[in-house]
């Protein structure tokens, strides 16, 4: 691997050098690099470009790699991976997509996750995504996140979009079945003119099913946010969503939620708070040494740790 591939995996994947256990990594469009393990299989599709991967039932205390990189302008990478996750497994993967553009070409990177949890499974799903180069080309992430799962599973999704970006659709929906729990917490930060829009949508079919969905974000120049959430609760369920935001400068957020109750056992909720950082939080910081533009960063900071 080149330096700047090395330097993307780390940021993307916190990966240093090629991982142990199952990985595949994706550079430019093509594989960099594949290894299965005896519990976790990574294969190439036959029909489109992606690939399958398999976790055995009963797999313990193990996590697969698969980050996307592009490094090369004009480049639209789209790729279909689905997911395989056995009956009482409990496994880490680790996504993440970075798109380096140093030229004046769009570069996109366009990836379609699907997850088939079976029963009592647990995953934890990471993706974090960055832009970075000097050049004048876009910058465009467009991931999905399909899940469909099980009895008494659970998914748990974590993602991070803090630089760089400079446009992202981001789609997951979800099914679940009879005390299945997803927990889902994006955190988004834009500026310039940037735009990030978000959308999900979950429908609680199976009793004691539930989910929680946290967005916290921030809003810099004139960037633009758009969080839509969508919550069907068709059976004795809890589902809860929340957008918290700060803007800057003339950037906007828009929070669109709707929960629908199909079951009068059903308790949704969401909640929304948007506004400007507080004037008495700068003042504090700044009492304490701080400029105004440090007092900021840090509050920024701690609002999307």
């Amino acid at each position: 691997m080149n330096s700047l591939l090395k330097t993307m995996l780390e940021q993307v994947s916190d990966l240093h050098d090629v991982p142990i256990g199952a990985y595949n990594i994706r550079n430019n469009g093509k594989s960099e690099g594949r290894n299965s393990t005896a519990n976790i299989q990574i294969q190439s599709k036959t029909d489109k470009p992606g690939i399958d991967i398999i976790v055995k039932p009963g797999t313990k205390n193990e996590s697969v790699h698969i980050p996307a990189i592009i490094t090369e302008a004009g480049l639209h990478d789209l790729v279909y991976n689905d997911f395989y996750i056995g009956e009482n497994a409990d496994v880490v993967i680790i996504a993440g997509c970075g798109v380096h553009n140093c030229g004046d070409q769009t570069s996109m990177h366009e990836g379609i996750h699907r997850f088939f949890v079976g029963k009592n499974a647990r995953i934890r799903y990471v993706e974090k995504h960055i832009g970075e180069g000097d050049g004048s080309g876009k910058r465009i992430i467009n991931p999905q996140t399909h899940i469909e799962a099980e009895e008494d599973s659970y998914v748990e999704m974590e993602t991070v979009q803090l630089k760089g970006v400079d446009s992202t659709k981001r789609v997951s929906s979800a099914k679940l079945a009879k005390g299945a729990t997803l927990v889902i917490s994006e955190k988004i930060m834009t500026h310039g003119n940037q735009l990030a829009e978000t959308s999900f949508s979950v429908d609680l079919n199976g009793e004691g099913s539930s989910a929680n969905l946290v967005s916290r974000s921030v809003a810099k120049d004139t960037s633009k946010q758009v969080f839509r959430s969508v919550i069907n609760g068709n059976a004795s369920c809890y589902g809860h969503s929340e957008c918290d935001a700060i803007i800057m400068d003339e950037g906007v957020v828009a929070a669109i939620p709707e929960i629908t109750a199909n079951n009068v056992d059903a308790t949704l909720i969401h909640e929304a708070a948007i506004g400007k950082i507080a004037g008495e939080q700068l003042t504090k910081l700044m009492t304490l040494g701080l400029t105004e533009k440090q007092a900021e960063e840090q509050i920024v900071n701690g609002f999307l740790k």
